[in-house]
Formats: C-alpha cells, structure tokens, sequence
C-alpha cells in the first residue's frame, strides 16, 4: 500500500515542480533570474523554463503614480514618474515650488537590481536634489524664462547619474513653478502696466503712421493739382498761340488775296473812288458821329500853316518867345505832307505795282 502512495505523491511532486519551473514573460517586459541566489541570466518575453528549488527570479521595487510594489517583471518601456512639488530657493532669495517629471528606460536589467537597492527611490530623490542645485543657481526671472536650459541641464546631470545603474534619461520636464502670492501679485501688476505701456506705444505708432500717411497723401494731392495746372495753363497757351498763329496767318492771307485780286483785276482810280464813296457812306451810318473826309484834313492842315507862318512875320521885332509845343493842326499838315509824299509813289505788292500807271 506505501508503494503506490509514494509514486503519486512523486508524480505530484514531479508535475508541480514542472508547473512552477515554466514561466511566461509578457512582451516589452524581462525576468531576473537568479541560480541558488547568484545571478544568472535574464529571461527574455515568450515561454522559459526554469528549474525548481535552483532558479528564482529576483523582484524589483517599481512605482506607479505614488506608490511602490515589487514585481518580478521588469518592464523594459519608456516609463514616466511624476514628483510632487518641492521648495527651492532661487539666487536671490525667493522661495517657489517646483514640480517635474522625468522619463527613464531601463536599459539593464542586471545593474538595475544589483547596482542600487531601490532604483525608483534613488531617481526620485537625485531628481529632487540636483534640482534645488539648478534652480539656486538662478534668478526668478530665468526659472520662469529659461524652462529649457533647467530641462537640458538636470536630463544631463541625471543621465550622467544614472547611466552606471543601467538606466537612461531620455527627458526631464518641469511641470509647474509656483512663485509666492506676493510675487504673483507684483507680477501680475508688472504685466498689466507692461500691457497698457504696448497699448499706449502701439497708439502712438499707429497715429504716427496714419499722420505720415496722410501728410504724403496731401502732398501728393497738390503735387498732382500743381501740375493739373501747369498742364492746363500750358494747353491754353498753346491755344492762345495757336489761335493768334491762326489768325495772323488768316489775315496774312487775306491780304496778299485782297493784293493779288487787286492786281489781277486792273482796278482803274474810278472803281477805287467809287469803293471809297461807300466806305465813307458805311462809317458815316449811325448818331451822333462827326468824320471828316481825308481831302478836308489836307486843306486844314493848310489852313493851319498859313496861319503860322502869318504869326511868324508879326512877331518877328517881338522878343523871341519860349518856343511852344507844336499844335494838333500843324502835326496834322506834316502827316498830310508826308502821306501825300509818300502817294506820291507807286505802291507795289511782292516787287509789282499795286495799280496799273497810267499812260
């Protein structure tokens, strides 16, 4: 009866010991595994064996969020970890609280778990001090600019860190920076009036350039009136000159036709007597006119110079009085004098006689 016994217990034995040594490892994911508590190699994802009461995979401390737990699978992701604020004191005395997050890929499994005793501890706490050391080395002003330059330079003091532990440090992001109520509040006084100055600048430039603007529209405006005028007063010059060109030449003509049809025709003193009785009929038309034919001028103007040269011979034992300006009559028989001289010559037009001679 003991045999059968001991055979089932040992075939129970057998399939549990087999059952515990098979383990399956989930993608992205890998298992320490340790050899009678000495480190032996690392169990990759799929199915693995592992021999009972010799092989024992090692746990890790991991977290999640804000709590830790042990698990023997070590995930071999990206992973995140998000810190709660902490004070720090920047380079001139200010008190803030700063948050951050930082990403991290374990790259060695091994020197994870045998190179430090809780690696999500002492990122966390590396994280926190180097962070007080960057943020202490500057102004308020450059933690609150200069979110890139504490990102860059706490990834490289944490990388550097972590690298002998297996672990790299792909990011650091700083979450949040909250100054003091009293800094907000001057801040945020700074930031209004800084405002209201851009506004007022913006308004002034803005007048600036619409005075500009419509000076050289006005400008421009006369400029263009200016030489609307200039153009106008030239084009109507050009028509004055035109029109007086015009007409002397249409006189011009005229007149050499009037000669040219003169001689041409053979006028005879008769027809011209003729044409002078009615041109003397014609201004004579209307009331009150006095004319005084051409003959009767002649013979006044004789008159007149008789008369003077009387007034010359009785007063010629009288003293010689101040010579006197000459009298409308007596330059009325020199013009007669000199018209009737200057008749006396044959008029020609263009080298020809103006009128046939008489023979």
């Amino acid at each position: 009866m003991m045999g059968p016994a001991l055979v089932v217990i040992f075939a129970v034995a057998v399939v549990f010991a087999m059952v515990k040594g098979l383990r399956i490892v989930p993608q992205a994911k890998v298992m320490v595994v340790e050899r009678l508590g000495k480190f032996h190699h690392v169990a990759s994802s799929g199915l693995n064996i592992l021999i009972p009461f010799f092989d024992a995979p090692r746990a890790m401390e991991m977290r999640v969020g804000n709590r830790f737990y042990r698990s023997h699978l070590v995930d071999m992701r990206e992973q995140v970890m998000g810190f709660e604020t902490v004070q720090v004191i920047t380079h001139d005395n200010v008190t803030m609280e700063v948050g951050s997050v930082i990403y991290y890929q374990i790259v060695d499994p091994g020197r994870a778990l045998y190179a430090v005793e809780n690696l999500a501890l002492a990122i966390e706490q590396l994280t926190m001090t180097n962070l007080r050391n960057i943020m202490g080395g500057l102004t308020l002003d450059q933690t609150l600019t200069s979110r890139e330059t504490v990102n860059n330079k706490l990834r490289a003091v944490l990388d550097e860190a972590t690298e002998k532990w297996g672990v790299k440090v792909t990011r650091v992001e700083l979450r949040e920076i909250e100054p003091p109520a009293a800094i907000k509040d001057a801040m945020a006084k700074q930031m209004t009036a800084e405002r209201e100055r851009r506004a007022e600048v913006t308004k002034a430039e803005g007048d600036k350039a619409a005075a500009i603007l419509s000076a050289e529209g006005e400008k421009i405006s006369r400029i263009l009136r200016a030489e609307a005028e200039r153009d106008a007063e030239v084009a109507r010059a050009e028509g004055r000159k035109r029109a007086t060109l015009l007409d002397a030449e249409a006189k011009s003509e005229a007149t050499r036709l009037v000669f040219e049809a003169i001689h041409a025709g053979g006028a005879t003193p008769e027809v011209l007597a003729l044409r002078y009785m009615e041109t003397l009929q014609e201004l004579g038309k209307g009331d009150n006119k006095i004319f005084i034919p051409y003959e009767a001028t002649a013979v006044l103007g004789s008159v007149a110079a008789l008369k003077e040269v009387f007034s010359q011979e009785g007063s010629a034992t009288a003293p010689t009085p101040r010579p006197s300006a000459p009298s409308a009559a007596a330059l009325s028989a020199q013009s007669l004098s000199r018209s009737v001289t200057a008749s006396a010559q044959p008029v020609t037009v263009r080298g020809r006689p103006a009128f046939p001679s008489e023979e």
